[in-house]
């Protein structure tokens, strides 16, 4: 390979830099703002009373003495009710009323006006504490969003490379091939593999196959590209860029098996399967809260923007964490989903085992079977959570095993990851979607019955290339 030289920091950078900062900058202000309120402040305690006294005791004959000579038995009176309804609620305890009917002439109306002065005012105070939870989830997620678009900036320029000859050697080679090269653009990735951009159309008006033009790179580089499947697969009169990216050493091969509780048709259990970048692919689970079309609907909603943001290029763990800070923030009531997720690198054939919730994933090797659990929250809970993740090394025939709770919800409890393991390390089966349909199949014999729940079963093989 020609010796390369790295480019001075680009403008563009620069410019990414500064819009980084600047989103830091408004979501450290953002969390600088007012914090949540614990209890109600002196003025609004006041408040109340002053509500009350305009209701009760105006035009009371003992409007003087309670609000002037005796104010402060009246104001200790108050404050005891107070602290009664937040300990028993609108019932208080009888102590306290019997206190209130011995020092007022109308204490039920007195009673029924300082709770719904009471109630009002932690109406309010609660949509105060919940706006600036949101403020403060929305500003955490602003951060994270501002150290992804700073560290893509330095990995882009600590990426990009120029060679001249090694761009002239391209222009010509592929000249003679009928192909004219604009120019050619080279990075190099975080996992030490090449990347050409070559912006090319095809000579006097007429047509190239775009893998001609990602072989002569090949042949020119001395190493295999392929195409990263986003362009037309044929070269002509307009120029267009072409990515040839250096070809990973493992392919991936997918199968499910899915079955809905009650052989319901509707299943609450959604699954992915995506490219990433950088030769990556990931495999990922959902599983909402129930069954049937309800829990569908909250599972397809995850995987659908776990799959955008994934395709925007944030970070598998950002995203997630992204996902349920919308859940928690944007509804009154609890609906959670599990979030399962395999990725696998296909450059080095390792697979990161990511979970939110979720059930014990299964690693079926030639020789044993390996299970990994996780303790963690489903997303939807709580404004932050813990995301789990383990990273293992696979070889040429491993398999990774994804299934959702009512598959091992359906076997004995305490024995339901060693039965699981048993029926996948007995046999012998290495395709996919068989042995997806192989583990569902084995489960439900062992049952005997339909299923108390929705079932999924995801396999994925990895293979050398």
């Amino acid at each position: 390979m020609e010796e390369r030289q790295a480019l001075h920091t680009s403008p563009y950078v620069v410019q990414i830099e500064k819009f980084a900062s600047s989103l830091k900058q408004l979501s450290h202000t953002f969390l600088k703002l007012e914090d949540k309120k614990r209890s109600f402040t002196n003025e609004e305690v006041e408040q109340m009373f002053e509500q009350v006294k305009e209701k009760v005791c105006e035009g009371c004959d003992k409007h003087p003495w309670c609000w002037g000579t005796n104010f402060v038995h009246t104001y200790q009176m108050g404050y005891e009710i107070l602290s009664a309804v937040d300990q028993y609620g609108n019932e208080l305890n009888t102590e306290t009323k019997r206190k209130l009917q011995q020092r007022c002439m109308k204490a039920p109306r007195f009673l029924r006006e300082i709770l719904s002065a009471f109630h009002d005012a932690r109406k309010e105070l609660m949509w105060n504490n919940r706006m600036v939870q949101s403020r403060e989830g929305y500003a955490v997620q602003m951060d994270t969003f501002a150290d992804m678009i700073r560290n893509t900036a330095k990995e882009l320029e600590r990426s990009i490379f120029v060679d001249e000859r090694l761009e002239k050697k391209i222009s010509a080679h592929l000249k003679k091939m009928g192909i004219r090269v604009l120019y050619t653009n080279f990075f190099l990735n975080r996992e030490g593999k090449y990347e050409v951009h070559v912006t090319a159309k095809a000579l006097k008006n007429g047509c190239v196959a775009t893998k001609e033009l990602v072989k002569g790179v090949s042949d020119v580089m001395g190493r295999k590209f392929i195409s990263d499947g986003t362009h037309n697969p044929v070269l002509g009169k307009e120029y267009i860029t072409i990515i040839c990216m250096e070809g990973p050493g493992y392919y991936t091969l997918q199968g499910v098996a899915k079955i809905g509780k009650g052989c319901n048709k509707i299943s609450g259990d959604s699954f992915m399967l995506m490219e990433l970048s950088g030769g990556r692919q990931g495999a990922a689970l959902s599983d909402g809260m129930g069954s049937g079309e309800k829990a569908c609907k909250e599972s397809t909603l995850v995987i659908e923007l776990l799959e955008e943001l994934l395709e925007a290029g944030f970070p598998e763990k950002t995203a997630i964490q992204m996902i349920n800070t919308m859940l928690v923030m944007g509804r009154e009531d609890i609906h959670f989903s599990t979030v399962d997720m395999s990725i696998f690198d296909l450059y080095t054939g390792t697979c990161e085992i990511i979970k939110a919730g979720a059930s014990s994933t299964f690693i079926k090797k030639k020789n044993k079977v390996e299970h990994i659990s996780s303790s963690s929250l489903p997303i939807g809970v709580m404004n932050s959570i813990e995301i789990e993740s383990v990273k293992r090394q696979l070889e040429d025939g491993d398999f990774v095993i994804m299934v959702t709770d009512g598959v091992l919800d359906a076997l004995p409890v305490g024995e339901q990851d060693i039965l699981l393991e048993t029926i996948i390390g007995g046999t012998a089966i290495n395709n996919p979607r068989e042995l997806a349909h192989h583990i569902l199949e084995q489960v439900l014999s062992f049952t005997g019955e339909v299923p108390m729940d929705d079932m999924t079963v995801l396999a994925v093989g990895l293979w050398e290339c």
